[in-house]
Formats: structure tokens, sequence, C-alpha cells
């Protein structure tokens, strides 16, 4: 691996284009904030793709160079290629960290990856969210306190119709009364997988210190871990490591097996 960590910041970048209060608080696009909070970690160079661009800026040439992904989508799930999303779900399964993002819930790779809807119920009141750390020992969690609290965000509450986590490493609370695993891992393949639920467009969320603070730890967390291996092949007994003499099923009679 690279001497730093290589992240790609995938958005749809299509609210920061029609919603002036997204441009308002993105004027280069959420994805752009993303990746310039990731750049301020030395141990990082993080690049952008958009859906607008050829193959949704996701192509072999750059997921091959890409250790992490993040993903950012809402309004344009369908819109992203199926040949797009199996390149990505290849190298998930090869190695590579996948971190998604609020509304990326309901992206075509999350779903596929978990195998469910990974629906939810949601409301958007512009209410305060308070994260809670549910296990201050987990990396993504290093340097956290016991909560840290968004003035505006989104509600999205349980039940949230995913796999039961590896790990559950943040909850929500809302003013409304709602809680939300809004921290979670996975493993698929060799791939690590991160849900983090806060992001909605219309507020500055990923402006906040500690939001950023997360996707940093997240992303370090993520990172491939040894050798990619993404085939596992049969083994014919003339290639075993020891010889084998083949034989075929014995049948026994049942005095001879035993039994009686």
């Amino acid at each position: 691996m690279n001497s730093k960590l290589r992240v790609t910041v995938w958005g749809e970048n299509v609210h920061e284009h029609k919603n002036k209060l997204v441009a308002q608080a993105y004027p280069k696009g959420m994805h752009t904030c993303i990746a310039d909070a990731l750049n301020k970690d030395a141990s990082i160079v993080a690049r952008t793709a958009t859906l607008d661009q050829p193959e949704h800026g996701l192509t072999e040439a750059v997921l091959e160079k890409t250790d992490v992904l993040t993903w950012w989508g809402h309004c344009a799930h369908g819109q992203v290629q199926d040949a797009v999303v199996d390149r990505v779900q290849k190298r998930v399964l090869e190695g590579m960290g996948l971190i998604v993002l609020h509304s990326g819930h309901y992206s075509k790779i999350f779903k596929r990856l978990l195998g469910t809807t990974c629906s939810l119920t949601w409301r958007e009141a512009g209410e305060k969210e308070r994260i809670w750390v549910c296990n201050p020992g987990h990396p993504i969690a290093a340097g956290i306190d016991k909560y840290f609290e968004i003035e505006q965000e989104e509600m999205y509450g349980e039940p949230f119709a995913i796999p039961n986590p590896d790990e559950i490493v943040f909850l929500s609370w809302f003013q409304g009364g709602e809680v939300f695993r809004s921290g979670a891992t996975f493993k698929r393949g060799n791939g690590k997988i991160f849900y983090f639920r806060p992001g909605h467009e219309v507020y500055p969320t990923y402006h906040h210190p500690q939001v950023q603070r997360v996707i940093q730890n997240a992303v370090r967390w993520a990172a491939p871990e040894g050798k990619w291996i993404d085939s596992c092949p049969n083994v014919p007994a003339d290639k075993a490591p020891e010889k084998i003499t083949a034989r075929g099923p014995t049948l026994h009679k049942a005095g001879e097996a035993g039994l009686r």
C-alpha cells in the first residue's frame, strides 16, 4: 500500500445545482467539503468523483487506485449504472473500504452489499440530533467525547432494515424522541463498510468538526488489510501440497462398521 491512504469521495452533486440552500451551505459541493476535510489529515490524500462524470468518475483505473471510497447519494440512486455498481462491489469484496453517508443507505451499492431494503423512518424538521458514542474504544470513535450534537438535522428513526451490524459505534437521539443506529460497521468479503447517518443536504453538517473527525477516523479504520484476494479457486487432487490417492465412497455392512 502507498504511504498515504488513497480516498475517493463520491457524490451525486445534483442538489447543489438545484437547491439554493444546498448551494449556500456547500458552494463547491458536499463532495469537495468532505474531501477537503479528509485532506487536512497528512496521512490521507482524497480526490472527488461525481455522478455526471463518465462512468460516474468510478472507472476501473480510479477504483484500482482507491483504498477507501466514501458515498453520498439521495435523489439519483436510480441513475447510477449497474455496471459501476458491479465494479464497486467487486472492489469492496477484494478489500476496498466503503463509507456510506446519510441517504446513501438507499444506494444500489449499499442495498446490494447488505442484501436488505435498508429502509427506515424519517422526518425533516430541522431538529437537534445528539449522537452518543456506544463503543468508546472503537477506532472510529477516537477523539469523540461521550456524545456530540448537531443543532439542525433530518431525523432518521428505527426500525432500520439492515442486517445486524458487526458493531454499533454511534446511536442517535432526536428531539422528537426517536433513536437510530447512526454508526454501524459491516464486513463483506475482504472489505470493511461503515454507515454514518448525519448529512442532510440543506444543513451544513459536513462542516461540523466532530462529523469531519468521525469520517477521518472511519476512512483510516476501513483501510485495506494485507494482501487482497479476489478469488478462491478449486484445487484438483493432483495440485494438492501432499500426495493424495483418490478413492471413491465405500459401502460397509453394519457389522463391519461396528453398528448393531
